[in-house]
């Protein structure tokens, strides 16, 4: 039920976007160069749509799949800006004709010239460092360091070298806790043994602690992820949870599977919590902050928005589709008592490009308050 759920919008986006370019169709039909691009964006919108059940991608060569998908999603989001920006165009009164069609097709341009500046800055990665105020916290467990790599959906447009060395970057913080918050792959066929091999290079003193991620669920390798990491040391927490010492002190790590929109987030969690410690869940989605903040988790780590991916600031605001699915897209967000962190991750969905969102290690420091 998941993944039809996961493929609906894709249908809407089809259909919507089709419509548009059939509009385009209609009104260039006497240019045999524009007709020539609208048909070929809508055979690759198509193309994206086929492949993307599990059940068909898993059938075609996989970078046919990977090519196919990236393609349905830069498709359409130069239809729906084209569309907008042709009817800012059709408002405008005439000026003269040459600059007019010149500015244009400069304006159509701008969404291919920012997802190719993108694309160069895929690969940038970076060490972000936070410090994590957690009333309360132990005098033994005060600077604790978790490191946290997230969403590295290796994969034909995600190279092992940048998983590489994401895990050689965080190794490099000697953490005391390393954590893998989901999303290894993309889609079923994508490199996963080469991903746990990766992982597997984690150090922290404590141990390599892991959950899983909404493309563990649509590639139907959780329980395989699970053990496979396991003969490497990795812990995926399945709702479960471990008691971790330090010094004098303990500190209760939990973790869920990705938590789906439509059904109730962290049902039966709060037999995950353990009075009197710092509690601390591992959560793919963010959105379910609220709900672990009431159940007890003192600090929720999670990912899967990719910052964004594609961010662009106007007037001190962030503007990315993540927003409309979360309000936790990046950073550190508190209520009460209680704080999520999300991560930007590392790998890229869709389109394979970051604009204001660099992919990042995560390094979390906890302090007291």
């Amino acid at each position: 039920m998941l993944v039809r759920l996961h493929y609906f919008p894709q249908i809407i986006i089809w259909l919507i976007c089709s419509l548009l370019l059939l509009a385009g169709v209609y009104r260039y039909r006497r240019n045999r160069g524009a007709l020539a691009v609208l048909i070929m964006a809508e055979l690759w919108l198509t193309a994206g749509l086929i492949v993307s059940p599990v059940r068909v991608a898993v059938r075609v060569p996989h970078i046919v799949n990977m090519i196919a998908r990236a393609g349905f999603v830069i498709v359409a989001v130069w239809v729906v800006v084209g569309a907008i920006l042709e009817l800012l165009w059709l408002a405008v009164p005439p000026f003269n004709p040459k600059r007019r069609a010149v500015l244009k097709a400069a304006t159509f341009a701008t969404p291919v010239v920012a997802l190719g500046a993108g694309y160069i800055r895929r690969e940038h990665l970076q060490l972000t460092e936070i410090d994590v105020p957690i009333p309360g916290l132990p005098k033994d467990l005060h600077g604790l360091r978790i490191v946290q790599v997230s969403d590295l959906h290796l994969s034909a447009l995600v190279s092992e070298s940048l998983v590489a060395r994401a895990v050689d970057m965080a190794n490099e913080t000697r953490a005391n806790i390393a954590l893998v918050t989901g999303d290894l792959i993309t889609s079923a066929g994508d490199p996963l043994d080469a991903c746990i091999r990766q992982i597997a290079r984690l150090k922290a003193d404590a141990g390599v602690f892991g959950c899983m991620g909404n493309h563990e669920v649509y590639a139907h390798c959780r329980q395989y992820t699970a053990e496979q990491a396991a003969r490497f040391g990795i812990r995926f927490l399945r709702h479960d949870a471990t008691l971790l010492r330090f010094g004098n002190a303990n500190l209760n790590l939990a973790g869920v599977d990705y938590q789906p929109r439509h059904e109730p987030y962290l049902d039966g969690a709060e037999s995950l919590v353990v009075p009197g410690v710092p509690n601390v869940l591992l959560s793919h989605n963010p959105d379910v902050f609220p709900v672990a903040a009431a159940k007890g988790f003192g600090l929720t780590i999670a990912g899967h928005t990719h910052g964004g991916q594609i961010n662009v600031e106007i007037l001190n605001q962030d503007l990315n589709v993540a927003r409309f699915f979360t309000p936790y897209v990046y950073g550190l967000y508190r209520q009460d008592k209680s704080a999520v962190f999300v991560t930007r991750g590392i790998g890229t969905i869709g389109i394979p490009s970051r604009l204001g969102a660099p992919p990042e290690v995560a390094l979390l420091r906890l302090c007291a308050i």
